[in-house]
This record gives structure tokens, C-alpha cells and sequence, in this order.
């Protein structure tokens, strides 16, 4: 892509309404667009990064034996009376609207009931157990505080998978392969180091649920830690019986203010009761079918990865989600030695299948591009300019490196192909 061409902007100044420093850093580079509060468009290279980070949680669901779907956002108000979950007495969080024949429909804020209610139609044997279904959809919830950028917000993607198992122990094995998976999931996506398993309330489904909640001064939730047990629990829970539940000492935990990344839930046969979702076991008896919930917000994650890894210049990547992997600052007009050089090795970057943004653009400053390629945080730079090229190539430097090297094109493709 060449900066010349993409028609979002880089700005000096975050809205003054906007208090997040992810929402201001990713405004500011012209990843993201903000339609109100809660509500946020994301540009081409804001898509970018939410696809990568999306595609990395895509591929760990499908190790664990996935499979994706599409549910519908509009959803059917009979289906949640079943579990009395329509009424915003239940649910604080519901957008109800109308139809024009008068019925009242609302946008879903989570799956449990329609999912549970669709495979009453697809479940009828033991030998259809166990699977889970997953999917990548857009949920609405009415919050009531959204004033942390894209990490809460009241319009967001979420990757939400659902888990129906035969019996306790089916479970709990397909839980353990769930909560594996997204150690790696968050190992890839940059911030494994500072996400901790958490225990946390269960609700009406269960004693616990578990949290993935990420250390940051930009979180809402407070978590103590025993490093020892390795031991995360939710302020929520942390009482006497947890404590000795748990067999933590008290004396050892660490408290740290988090942001909650993923959770995971058993929700025993909650659903499945209500819906009358079961199985005929191999003596023909009809027992009901175990479920599970396992959700991240891929948005809230882009956040929280800006939040954790953005510096005093901007935001930084990691690799694997970042929008380009090379970005090529060219600090010359079209009609330079420089430019001509830099579209060189932007032709053969993208010739190997590299993915390259080349700030071509003539208007700016050398001072401003660099700036510019600061707050936008792709991982690895290459400045052309004729320094460089009196040098005897291209000025290659990391994101948080300190010093440059000088690179031929070859080099440099060699590096990244």
C-alpha cells in the first residue's frame, strides 16, 4: 500500500473527548474512525490488524476442533424466555427495536440461547457428541460506561465458541484443551507474558468461570496473583473460602489492575434444560447435553495491545498482528534518485509476497514522515534518502531498535522473504 493512497490521515491531536490512550494512539494514526461513543469504524489498516488478530484466534479454535458458523444478530424473543433472559430486568445490556408488524426483536449480545436452540435439531445420538461450534460476529450491548476506546465499547466483534460434551468429564477435557489454547493464542498475539489465568465468578452456571485478564493501568477489573502457584483470582471472589480453596498464601499475592481478554465458562446443563437439548445415550436414555462458553473480543484485544506495547512515539506492533510487516519512508519527491531507489525495493518486497507500506508522498517533511511511521508502529523501517544511498543502500531499523544498519536490496529481501 502507498501512504499517497490511503485516504485516512495521520493527526497530531487525539479528540479531546476520548480519555483511552488506545482509542487516541489508534485515532491518531488513522486506524480506526469514531462514529460515538462505544461505537468505532475501523479504516483499511485498522482492518488489517483486527483480521490478523482475528485469523490468529481463527486457527487455534480450529486445532481444538472447531467449526465456524454464522448466527444471526437479530434475535428471536421467545427464544430467550426460555431461560428468562429477555427481560432488562435479566439483562441490563439488551437493544430491543421493532418490527413493522409490531413484534419486539433484539440485536444479541451473546449466543447461548440461540445456539442451544438450533441444535435441537442437529443433536439426537451419543454419537453425535461431542463437537463445538464457534463463530466471528458482531454483538451489541447497551453499556452504560464507554469511555475506554475499542476495549469497551457498545458495538464489537466477538469470537464466541460453544462446547456440548456427553458427560462432566468430556468437558472438562475439551475445557482444559480451550484453556490451552489460548495461552497460545495470547502467547502469539504479543501479551501471553502478561495475561494471567484467572479465577473468577462462575455466576448461576458454575462455582468458577476462568478470566484471561491482561495486566494494564488501563484496566477496569483488580486481580491477585500468587507467583509461586501461579495463581490469578478476581477481586471479585478473593475472600477467605477462595483463598483456601485455592490453597494460595495470602501473604505472597501481588494485586494488579487488569483488563479481562478471554474468559471461559462451564455452563453445566443451564441451557440445555431450558431448551431440552439431549442426547439418547447407548442404552437409549435421553440425558442432557453439557455445554461450555469460551469468548474473546478480537477489538478489545487490538486495544489492549495498543495500551500495553505503545511508547512515548506511538504505537508498536507485534509481528504477528501488525498491518504491514516493512514500512519504506522515503524522504524525497517523485522525481528523485531517492524515490526512485525506494520504489526498487518496494516493487521487490512486494514481488516476494511481503506486506509494505512505502510513504511516497512528496508534501511532507522528513521530520513528519519519521513521525508519522513512529505512531503508525510497523515492526521494521527502511529509510531512503540520499544518506542512505551515499552509504551504499537503505537504512534499515527495528521499531524499538536504537541503532540503523546499512542494507543492499538484496539484503533486505533476503531479511524478510
Amino acid at each position: 500500500m502507498m501512504m499517497s493512497q490511503m485516504f485516512t490521515k495521520t493527526r497530531r491531536e487525539a479528540p479531546a473527548d476520548e480519555v483511552a490512550k488506545n482509542a487516541q494512539l489508534l485515532i491518531r494514526a488513522g486506524f480506526i474512525y469514531k462514529e460515538m461513543a462505544g461505537v468505532y469504524a475501523y479504516t483499511p489498516i485498522g482492518l488489517r490488524v483486527l483480521t490478523n488478530i482475528i485469523q490468529i484466534i481463527r486457527e487455534e479454535m480450529n486445532a481444538i476442533g472447531g467449526q465456524e458458523i454464522s448466527m444471526t444478530g437479530l434475535q428471536n424473543k421467545s427464544v430467550w424466555e426460555k431461560t428468562d433472559r429477555w427481560s432488562d430486568e435479566a439483562v441490563d445490556v439488551w437493544f430491543k427495536t421493532e418490527l413493522k408488524s409490531g413484534s419486539e426483536v433484539g440485536l444479541g449480545f451473546t449466543h447461548e440461547e440461540p445456539i442451544t436452540n438450533m441444535l435441537t435439531q442437529y443433536i439426537d445420538s451419543y454419537r453425535d457428541l461431542p463437537f463445538s461450534v464457534y463463530q466471528f460476529q458482531t454483538k451489541f450491548r447497551n453499556e452504560t460506561r464507554a469511555k475506554s476506546g475499542i476495549m469497551r465499547t457498545r458495538e464489537f466483534i466477538m469470537k464466541d465458541l460453544y462446547s456440548f460434551c456427553k458427560s462432566q468429564a468430556e468437558h472438562e477435557e475439551f475445557y482444559e484443551k480451550a484453556h490451552q489454547a489460548y495461552v497460545t493464542i495470547f502467547n502469539r498475539l504479543g501479551i501471553g507474558d502478561k495475561t494471567l489465568y484467572t479465577f473468577a465468578s462462575g455466576g448461576s452456571f458454575a462455582k468458577y468461570s476462568h478470566e484471561f485478564q491482561t495486566i494494564t493501568d488501563a484496566g477496569e477489573d483488580i486481580v491477585y496473583y500468587d507467583p509461586e502457584l501461579n495463581i490469578a483470582i478476581n477481586e471479585e471472589i478473593y475472600n477467605d473460602e477462595t483463598i483456601a480453596l485455592l490453597g494460595v498464601d495470602k501473604s505472597r499475592m501481588i494485586q494488579y489492575k487488569t483488563s479481562e481478554s478471554g474468559n471461559i465458562f462451564s455452563l453445566g446443563t443451564r441451557f440445555s434444560d431450558a431448551f431440552s437439548l439431549t442426547f439418547k445415550d447407548e442404552q437409549g436414555v435421553a440425558k442432557p447435553v453439557i455445554m461450555g462458553s469460551y469468548g474473546i473480543g478480537p477489538g478489545r484485544v487490538m486495544g489492549t495491545i495498543v495500551e500495553l506495547l505503545s511508547d512515548e512515539k506511538g504505537i508498536v506492533w507485534p509481528e504477528s498482528v501488525a498491518p504491514f510487516r516493512v514500512h519504506i519512508v522515503c524522504l524525497g519527491n517523485v522525481d528523485s534518485e531517492e524515490y526512485t531507489r525506494a520504489k526498487e525495493l518496494y516493487d521487490a518486497l512486494i514481488k516476494h509476497n511481503i506486506e509494505t507500506l512505502f510513504d511516497n508522498r512528496s508534501e511532507l517533511s522528513a521530520g513528519q514522515k519519521l513521525g508519522d511511521a513512529d505512531l503508525i508502529g510497523i515492526p521494521h523501517r527502511i529509510v531512503v534518502s540520499a544518506k542512505s544511498i551515499t552509504a551504499g543502500g537503505f537504512a534499515y531499523k527495528a521499531r524499538t531498535g536504537d541503532s540503523e544498519e546499512i542494507l543492499s536490496l538484496e539484503q533486505l529481501v533476503q531479511r524478510f522473504a
